[in-house]
């Protein structure tokens, strides 16, 4: 006698039936990333350009509304020329780690364990990485490009050149490919790592802000110091908590910022 099938199965039996394996984990989920994405950064884009919320804004200054509108046309073209393309492509690999989209769901544990696992993966690897991003050439020729938005919005965390896209992508991809996930865990994956780097970019910390409740998260107030500053003295590298920058020294001047209550920053 088969099991029963639960509500949340049910929901995911509906969503996946009518759409191939292959069409679920590169067209479908691209629609749920460009969805997420775009509902969760439009808010910042909104409270800078009519001025709402500006006692919880961190810097003064704000960008034009040619200037953000900028940004979207570029993060479009960005994402159909390339995030589009390395998902259909990176498809075959992922089937072959062991993704799948079949019932039964993963047991809860299995999900928090898995995504709890990339977290902590990715941050290592991006840190390192965006580290690397900062060197003199690799700023010059690649990373310039995502700090051309000194005070970010949300949207300014997926502007990036294409090749950081691929380079740094990488370190988001590497976890599930280790685990080779059900498509479940993929997509809550990446909707909360979505939600993470929109926020760290928002421009606006907020007394509900994570960083307020959440040990070790480093949050919008931790990457705002690293956008607008020079390159060479912003630190805070890491992509989701503040514990890689803590433990090799690159967080010092934000510490001391924090300590003399800076807001704005000395070395825009």
């Amino acid at each position: 006698m088969a099991a029963p099938v639960s509500g949340l199965e049910s929901a995911w039996q509906l969503v996946t039936g009518n759409f191939t394996e292959f069409q679920l984990a590169t067209v479908i989920t691209f629609l749920l990333h460009e969805t997420v994405f775009f509902l969760s950064g439009l808010p910042s884009l909104l409270f800078e350009r009519f001025g709402l919320f500006a006692k919880y804004k961190i810097q003064k200054k704000s960008n034009t509304s040619a200037y953000q509108n900028r940004c979207v046309l570029r993060l479009i073209l960005y994402h159909v020329c390339v995030n589009l393309p390395v998902m259909i492509f990176s498809y075959p690999a992922f089937k072959f780690m062991g993704l799948r989209s079949s019932l039964p769901l993963p047991h809860w544990t299995v999900v928090v364990s898995q995504v709890l696992f990339y977290f902590v993966l990715e941050d290592f690897i991006f840190y390192w990485g965006h580290r690397a991003l900062h060197t003199k050439w690799l700023y010059k020729h690649v990373h310039s490009v995502h700090h051309e938005y000194a005070t970010p919005f949300g949207l300014t965390s997926e502007y990036a050149h294409p090749a950081e896209i691929l380079f740094l992508g990488f370190a988001t991809i590497v976890g599930p490919a280790l685990t080779g996930p059900h498509l479940f865990t993929l997509w809550l994956w990446m909707v909360l790592r979505v939600l993470e780097t929109v926020e760290a970019h928002s421009g606006y910390h907020f007394p509900w802000s994570p960083s307020n409740f959440l040990p070790l998260y480093g949050g919008s107030d931790f990457h705002d110091y690293h956008h607008r500053v020079l390159y060479t003295k912003s630190g805070n590298y890491a992509s989701t908590f503040v514990y890689m920058d803590w433990l090799f020294g690159t967080d010092k001047d934000y510490r001391k910022a924090k300590a003399g209550g800076e807001n704005e920053g000395k070395n825009l």
